[in-house]
């Protein structure tokens, strides 16, 4: 008995695979980049992959929030500018920093509660919902700044400024940020009640809901952290670019969901996983470090690339989802 049970071959989860894949062609890509290019895979060149996807990867955590339900947010871009234009217009008012920073993350957690309150109370679909939620947060960003705004309060300077060092390794505090949130966003999905509701979710809401789980609350609650995730990524997007501006973050939910699915989340919920979606971030911003490397390709290279990323890893998860039924 002993023996069959250790000669009995290990078969990966199914659930696995997506996010398997997604690790392959990341590896893939670092190993052709590191190949073809000189200084490719140096630390300041991986340190500003980081640098410059931190607020992409904030936002990609709270997208798979709402898409393990099964739901969509289509105004993470829109809250992002305007996260970003409240926190340059208040500081330029003078305000001070410690009030601003709070009040901005707080206005995409309304923006969030509201369009959770619109999906499960009024049954409004998440398509409907966001897409009205992205044409309030962009119509709020013209009136309150219809140009560029520069930020130059000292505190929020120096806080976007700040860079800690390791050798030649360079982390920014947006990218602190973003790496608490990743792993805040783990432990809470994977080792909370919250977490498990959510997946539930996902997987059947009625199964959901004759299992006695939280099923209402939790999701309203899923938009509040997508619309906290993209307040949060409006400041760091403030700290990258010092302004704030309306026509930030246009078409950036695309990227998100686009991050989400590459990381092996399923858009019909229920199946996904946060660290996946942390590895697609890292392989759309790949795709225009090798491009920018290369220099001789249009930047429309980079959508190109992605869209047909997205279609294999969507297939994939049909044929994954096939073979499970």
């Amino acid at each position: 008995m002993d023996v069959a049970i250790a000669q009995r071959p290990v078969r990966l989860d199914r659930r696995y695979l997506p996010v398997v894949g997604t690790l392959v062609v990341l590896g893939l890509m670092l190993t052709v980049g590191g190949t073809r290019y000189d200084n490719f895979l140096s630390p300041a060149v991986l340190s500003n992959l980081l640098i410059n996807n931190a607020h992409l990867l904030v936002l990609a955590v709270g997208m798979t929030f709402v898409i393990l339900t099964g739901g969509i947010d289509l105004s993470v871009g829109a809250v992002l500018a305007l996260s970003s234009v409240v926190t340059a217009s208040l500081l330029q008012a003078g305000w001070p920093a410690a009030v601003v920073l709070p009040l901005a993350v707080l206005v995409g957690s309304v923006i969030g509660l509201a369009m959770g309150v619109m999906v499960h109370v009024f049954g409004v679909q998440p398509f409907v919902a966001t897409l009205a939620g992205m044409f309030f947060a962009r119509g709020l960003c013209f009136l309150i700044a219809p140009e560029s705004i520069p930020i130059r309060d000292e505190a929020f300077v120096s806080l976007a400024s700040l860079s800690l060092y390791s050798g030649p390794w360079r982390v920014t505090a947006g990218v602190l940020v973003a790496l608490v949130v990743v792993a805040l966003a783990w432990w809470v999905l994977h080792l909370t009640q919250l977490g498990r509701t959510v997946y539930a979710i996902g997987g059947s809401e009625q199964s959901a809901l004759l299992m006695g789980l939280h099923v209402a609350r939790t999701k309203v609650l899923v938009y509040v952290i997508s619309g906290t995730c993209a307040g949060i990524a409006g400041l760091q997007f403030a700290m990258f670019s010092r302004s704030g501006y309306a026509l930030t973050g246009v078409a950036m939910e695309l990227d998100a969901i686009a991050a989400v699915v590459i990381g092996g989340t399923l858009l019909t919920g229920g199946t996904g996983f946060v660290l996946g979606s942390a590895l697609g971030v890292l392989v759309l911003g790949l795709i225009q470090t090798i491009i920018t490397f290369e220099g001789t390709l249009s930047s429309w290279w980079t959508k190109i690339v992605i869209g047909v990323l997205l279609l294999v890893f969507v297939v994939l998860q049909r044929a994954l989802s096939l073979r499970k039924t």
